[in-house]
């Protein structure tokens, strides 16, 4: 029979895998944690910000922007998971017991796993629309409330299987380096995973740009297209390169360092990049309100309402400035058909 060690401390599985466990701050980790804690309230501010905007603003109660609230959601929890490894992390890590120290990564694999599939279901629903000449999907509102429950499920699954089994107490020589109660098994899963999916996300976007940039050529050939629809076609192509650029610059060596560790590379030091590249996919999160919210016209309209709430409130002219900002930004599709104009 295996002998387990559910009795040790933090500090015993810290040794075993030779991972440095201080006992005193260093500038290094000040550096790090004051980083982290700023990064951690930008993401907060932002997501919440985009969360409140599709709430109060009716225009906003369809699908797409139903997946862009859950992905605020999503990123709100990666900001709140990032910030309790912060006040958990350097030497506190020491000091934690192990329920609390499963509890410290299960909230960051959860919420970023909720926030890489958001990512997903956002590019499926972004194909299907962009192939059917229609702004918004025919998916009904039950329908995304059960896409967003999956999507929560999946990611709460993947988060809590190493504290419900998959993990290294019971077998000290399978432990990773960078998460020394993980099993090295399931950190090479967690990253194939997401690698997968990350694929999967290049092929669709991919196939978008391809379709949106022959379809601009087409319409270089005639014009009688709208103006505004072409405006929209381009607007489209650059939030496609700016999604797969930032996507590609803040996952890839993350999980490129997982799957190194989880298959037990001795020659790389996983440890010396290991807080950086966490911290790089934690931007990810800010980036994703930006590119997701700040393109959509709309979206920033409400932001200014939001943030300027005083000014309009104290203003006579407040009635006027909402109503411009509420005024239909239309354009021209293909079959003839009225749609607001968006860029996500």
């Amino acid at each position: 029979m295996k002998q387990c060690f559910y009795n040790e401390t933090v500090g015993f599985f810290y040794n075993n895998s030779r991972k440095e466990l201080t006992t005193y701050w260093r500038t290094k980790d000040v550096l790090v944690v004051a980083l982290g804690l700023t990064v951690s309230v930008i993401v907060l501010l932002t997501n919440l910000l985009v969360i409140t905007a599709i709430i109060i603003n009716r225009r906003f109660h369809y699908p797409i922007y139903y997946l862009l609230g859950n992905l605020a959601a999503a990123d709100l929890f990666a900001g709140i998971a990032y910030m309790f490894l912060m006040f958990h992390t350097g030497p506190r890590t020491a000091e934690l017991s192990l329920k609390t120290w499963f509890i410290r990564q299960s909230l960051l694999d959860t919420s970023l796993t909720a926030s890489v599939v958001n990512l997903l279901a956002i590019a499926v629903e972004r194909h299907q629309t962009v192939f059917t000449m229609q702004l918004h999907s025919k998916m009904s509102n039950q329908r995304v409330m059960i896409l967003i429950f999956c999507i929560w499920v999946t990611a709460l699954l993947l988060g809590l299987i190493p504290s419900y089994g998959w993990h290294c107490l019971c077998a000290l020589e399978k432990c990773s380096s960078m998460a020394p109660l993980y099993s090295r098994s399931y950190l090479t899963f967690w990253a194939i995973s997401n690698l997968v999916i990350f694929l999967i996300m290049v092929v669709v976007y991919t196939h978008i740009f391809i379709y949106v940039k022959r379809k601009m050529t087409r319409m270089s050939k005639h014009t009688s297209f709208h103006p505004r629809y072409k405006e929209t076609m381009i607007s489209l192509v650059k939030t496609v390169t700016i999604i797969l650029s930032a996507f590609v610059i803040c996952w890839t060596p993350g999980q490129v360092v997982l799957l190194l560790d989880g298959l037990g590379c001795k020659s790389c030091n996983v440890l010396a990049v290991e807080k950086y590249v966490l911290l790089l996919a934690e931007i990810n999160s800010l980036i994703n309100a930006i590119v997701y919210s700040y393109r959509d016209n709309e979206m920033r309209s409400t932001f200014r309402r939001i943030l300027c709430f005083v000014c309009y409130r104290n203003s006579k002219y407040t009635p006027t400035v909402v109503k411009l900002n509420t005024t239909d930004r239309r354009t021209l599709s293909q079959n003839g058909h009225f749609t607001v104009d968006s860029s996500i």
